[in-house]
């Protein structure tokens, strides 16, 4: 089940922020493919099985950001 999920991301300065956010989220279980936008303040994660959002939030937090789920 393919899904995509976006996600508002606060602390980053520069895209290697958003390549490091991507480098985790990536090493998630089922996620395809990240994307983070600096200039937007926004991660988009494309999954090809079930990914709980938590994960992904861990994840960005553990790369040093805070995020939440957009709506």
């Amino acid at each position: 089940m393919k899904e995509r999920m976006e996600f508002t991301v606060t602390g980053m300065h520069c895209n290697s922020c958003g390549l490091l956010i991507d480098d985790e989220v990536e090493e998630l279980a089922g996620v395809a493919a990240s994307a983070t936008s600096v200039r937007r303040g926004r991660t988009v994660v494309d999954t090809d099985r079930p990914v709980d959002p938590a994960a992904v939030i861990a994840a960005i937090a553990s790369a040093g950001y805070a995020a939440e789920q957009a709506r």
